[in-house]
């Protein structure tokens, strides 16, 4: 698998085009997605989807932009529907602008083909009601959005977080794969499932 990352939007929210053949995926757009249009030209891909890992505006700014540039369908949580009409779903909060309105639909959890590609959609709450993971198993790789970060996790103070229930969802969801699955978050750097069990300061209260 192909993995094609792009920190855009106003908090450079890692936004990811993965490819395993000429069907393309994306996984949250969080500014102006002119650069994944660019990629998808130069390497001859159909963008098949456009997957969101929780509904917060930095994750979702540029989705309109590339859901009508491509045609493709986009997928958010159905776990999120409580934040579309929030400051932290729709933008305004903090000032910066409203994000352009786009059409979705649910994504089921459990297994799914996106791009041709085998994916396991988890549910990671905590970051937000009803967050998300993307894993696909054959490529030992997950997105995780917000929930898990290298050394760090998500924030728990917006609309529907909760502390507990996101450390359950790493302990109990994310932590159980692999340890060689490689992590790519919404955020920072990558790592592994296998690191972060061992080295994140934050999931010390539940490490053996």
């Amino acid at each position: 698998m192909a993995v094609a990352t792009f920190p855009i939007g106003p908090l450079q929210t890692n936004s990811y085009l993965i490819h395993n053949g000429p069907r393309a995926v994306a996984i949250d757009v969080g500014g102006d997605p002119e650069p994944m249009l660019e990629y998808l030209k130069a390497h001859r891909l159909t963008l098949d989807a456009i997957c969101i890992t929780h509904r917060h505006f930095d994750h979702i700014y540029g989705v309109a932009a590339l859901e009508d540039a491509t045609g493709s369908l986009v997928y958010v949580p159905q776990g999120d529907d409580s934040l579309a009409e929030t400051e932290s779903g729709k933008g305004g909060i903090w000032g910066f602008p409203e994000v352009p309105e786009f059409t979705g639909c649910r994504i089921p959890t459990g297994k799914v083909i996106l791009g041709d590609m085998l994916c396991e959609v988890l549910e990671t709450p905590g970051h937000t009601p009803g967050g998300v993971s993307y894993y696909f198993p054959n490529e030992n790789v997950v997105f995780t959005g917000d929930a898990l970060f290298y050394r760090s996790i998500g924030r728990t103070d917006f609309p529907g977080g909760d502390h507990d229930t996101l450390l359950r969802s790493v302990r109990d969801v994310l932590f159980k794969l692999p340890a060689e699955t490689l992590v790519y978050p919404g955020h920072g750097p990558a790592s592994k499932i296998g690191d972060e069990a061992a080295n994140n300061p934050f999931c010390g209260e539940f490490r053996p």
